[in-house]
């Protein structure tokens, strides 16, 4: 690993590798990353911040940008990476761990590159979703239809459409709702008959479940 000058001096040339490959996504042109020098840069400044970019998107749904657009949050990303990691990254450098044991020196750059960006990922989302976050901060879920589906519980469903009439059916473990940016849609995997009180009565036969889309939704009642 570079020691502080060369670090600087990678620095520089990340803002401008950066800055020249933004303008040739932009142009519609390919960003060549296999020059060793770049192909460094980019292992080490971009790949950790799209893992934890796509990890992000993954863990909270939302709209999905342009790489283009995501490639100075890339950089920024893998920064506060690093940020995290300096005690450990000082550590192992200023220990013989590279000459007493090349395999462990590799690994944990590996970990840093590639496993890490994934643990911040995860440790956020446990702080975001915590009742103590939760008081200062919105909930990182943007759609309450994401947060209600994503627990992936078992529910008796209302589905009141647009017209009015009425679908019941089971929510179970082979159903499934879509998640954003996607439109809100949902498979039931079991239709079921309604009574006059709106009770289920049976479930329907022959039919392998029912898909609903967003457009036709007026409003969905659960019941555990």
């Amino acid at each position: 690993m570079p020691n502080i000058r060369e670090a600087v001096a990678w620095t520089k040339a990340l803002g401008q590798t950066a800055l020249t490959a933004r303008m040739d996504l932009d142009r519609g042109k390919g960003m060549d990353i296999w020059q060793s020098d770049k192909l460094a840069i980019f292992l080490l400044f971009v790949v950790p911040g799209f893992i934890s970019i796509k990890c992000y998107q993954l863990a909270f749904p939302g709209t999905v940008r342009a790489t283009s657009e995501q490639l100075i949050d890339a950089v920024a990303y893998s920064s506060i990476n690093y940020a995290l990691l300096f005690v450990p990254v000082m550590l192992v450098e200023r220990s013989s761990l590279a000459a007493a044991s090349p395999l462990a020196y590799y690994l944990f750059y590996f970990f840093a590159v590639f496993i890490a960006p994934i643990l911040w990922v995860v440790i956020w989302k446990l702080m975001r979703a915590s009742s103590l976050m939760q008081r200062t901060a919105p909930h990182p879920t943007a759609k309450p239809w994401d947060f209600v589906f994503q627990q992936r519980k078992l529910y008796w469903v209302k589905v009141t459409l647009s017209n009015g009439s009425v679908i019941g059916g089971r929510y179970a473990g082979s159903s499934f709702a879509s998640s954003a940016p996607a439109p809100e849609q949902i498979y039931l995997e079991e239709c079921w008959i309604l009574g006059g009180k709106g009770q289920f009565v049976r479930k329907k036969n022959q039919t392998a479940g029912v898909l609903i889309l967003s457009k036709d939704i007026s409003h969905i009642e659960l019941r555990e």
